[in-house]
């Protein structure tokens, strides 16, 4: 058992736990949890930006309005106002914390930060580091959180489940630390603290290509459901519409920036076709671009369509996207010279752990930060940008009202080892592996960009027999790492696809065949998941 108690438990370790322990650590002991190496995470694959207001011809009103318009109706305004007011201040505190932004030299001789636009925004309003935002800014931030005497960091740990009141047969909800798995020695620890924030991003490898990196697995809904959160909205799934297609380019995504920087998307035989679809062409919102790539694909047979920033010129492409450059040479692609061959990919969970401005979730103690939290930012569509911009924003304000309360944060007392007297060593790994590919495969064919009723319960029908396979194994074996993952995976999907059933109509990143519009008849609701009320007991074999 890790008998240390730490006042604040922070799981994930990319920008939205980064940004919350560091506004944190002043005051509080705070322990950062990653499940592999330690800043590896979907921040740090980011390669656009992040939205803010720093130019005199734009407007915080502008900045909502235009994230209004790509939500499709279903924005919480207080969130987008909140989230837009904010921007600057976190952009001002990158900065004091070393973040090596891209800057242009004015007429005066001032150099400013350099703003690029991209898709949805009416405005150049995106803050950037060169084509490689989230490295710069989690890399810097990791070495703050590093030399922070405050912050203890866990590296190769897996949440198992969150200790709340329940586990430990106490009346009240709150959350009282968690479980973890240590990868290194096989062992589960408890790790008590008076608060606990999920920070662990999105659940892109539910899906079989995905821009994600493979911690993605949806692990912090997942924990924070079987906790009794409530979910919503979690049919929105974002695809990028451009990821590079390449047999060895593994989760490589073409940055927005580069059609907002003038890059044209092609058909196979150079013919460009955004124009047929939205008057604003490759500037459109991502789901109008995604849909309409994936129908070209489809109605030609095609395996790809191409990114084409060739007429902007060497000078400029080099000096704009130096990243994605090399990494394209890497698989002998010259962008100064070849169009890139492009598909969409799971990207971005628009939906999540319902939370208030605060991160608060439904269970005391417990916040969730970033793209596990559903705060009403994005409603049907995530607009480029926003999503580092929701990890500062949120991360601090969620910082804060933890400092606020934790004077009268009630210690955890006692928390009884964890129990795996009952399992044994699995002789059958292969069925998680098996298991972990099928969900990933129907969940792209069936549950994907294009969607129908039928479809969606073929999905439901595989997951259901998914979940109890994968229950029964939960309870009868000791646990490994990728079995947590696949546990976690199969419940975002589940929640996904009963999500996308409940939704009648066609709206931003939802798109089916059998609602093929928007129901106008009615005030836009947010699909919200209620989890059973239940009361685990500590061995396992009870727990749902």
């Amino acid at each position: 058992m890790n008998n240390t108690l730490h006042d604040v438990l922070i799981l994930g370790s990319g920008l939205a736990g980064l940004t919350t322990a560091l506004h944190l650590a002043d005051r509080a002991r705070v322990a950062i949890v990653a499940k592999r190496a330690f800043q590896e995470g979907a921040s740090l694959y980011a390669q656009g930006g992040i939205a803010a207001v720093l130019d005199a011809e734009d407007s915080v009103a502008l900045h909502v309005q235009d994230t209004l318009v790509a939500g499709a109706g279903l924005c919480d305004v207080e969130a987008v106002r909140f989230a837009a007011e904010g921007a600057p201040a976190a952009i001002d505190w990158l900065v004091e914390q070393g973040v090596p932004f891209t800057r242009e030299r004015q007429a005066d001789g001032r150099e400013d930060l350099h703003l690029t636009r991209e898709g949805g925004h009416s405005q150049r309003r995106v803050v950037h580091a060169a084509d490689a935002t989230g490295q710069a800014v989690v890399n810097t931030l990791v070495e703050r959180v590093r030399a922070h005497p405050n912050i203890d960091i866990y590296a190769n740990h897996v949440a198992v489940e969150l200790i709340t009141g329940a586990w430990l047969r106490r009346s009240h909800k709150r959350c009282l630390g968690a479980y973890l798995l240590d990868r290194e020695s096989g062992r589960v620890k408890a790790f008590p603290a008076r608060f606990v924030v999920l920070a662990t991003g999105g659940g892109g490898k539910v899906y079989l290509y995905t821009t994600n990196p493979d911690v993605a697995s949806g692990d912090g809904v997942a924990l924070g459901w079987r906790a009794g959160c409530r979910v919503a909205n979690m049919e929105f799934i974002q695809f990028h519409p451009t990821c590079l297609y390449h047999p060895r380019a593994k989760s490589f995504l073409i940055s927005e920036a580069v059609r907002g920087e003038g890059g044209r998307l092609l058909l196979p035989d150079g013919t460009p076709f955004m124009h047929r679809f939205d008057e604003r062409g490759e500037l459109a919102p991502r789901d109008i671009v995604a849909r309409a790539i994936d129908h070209e694909m489809k109605r030609l047979g095609a395996e790809c369509v191409y990114l084409d920033i060739r007429h902007k010129g060497a000078d400029f492409i080099l000096q704009h996207f130096p990243n994605i450059h090399a990494r394209c040479l890497e698989y002998g692609l010259d962008m100064t010279r070849d169009p890139l061959p492009v598909v969409p990919a799971a990207h971005y969970m628009n939906g999540g752990l319902m939370t208030d401005l605060h991160g608060q979730t439904d269970v005391e103690g417990l916040y969730a930060v970033g793209e596990v939290a559903h705060t009403g930012l994005h409603g049907a569509n995530r607009m480029a940008s926003n999503s580092l911009l929701e990890c500062l924003v949120f991360g601090r304000s969620a910082a804060l009202d933890i400092l606020g309360a934790l004077h009268r944060a009630p210690d955890p007392g006692e928390v009884p080892p964890w129990d795996e007297s009952r399992t044994t060593n699995s002789d059958e790994l292969v069925v998680v592996s098996h298991n972990w590919d099928e969900v990933r495969r129907f969940m792209w064919d069936y549950v994907g960009i294009v969607r129908s009723d039928k479809r969606l319960q073929r999905a439901k029908n595989r997951v259901d027999l998914l979940s109890q396979e994968i229950a029964q194994y939960y309870r009868n074996f000791r646990l490994t790492g990728d079995l947590l993952e696949l546990r976690n995976l199969v419940l975002v999907a589940d929640l996904i696809i009963r999500s996308a059933q409940a939704r009648r109509e066609s709206r931003g990143l939802h798109y089916t065949l059998d609602n093929p519009t928007i129901n106008d008849s009615t005030t836009p609701q947010n699909t919200v998941l209620v989890p059973p009320r239940y009361r685990p007991t500590l061995g396992r074999s009870s727990v749902p």
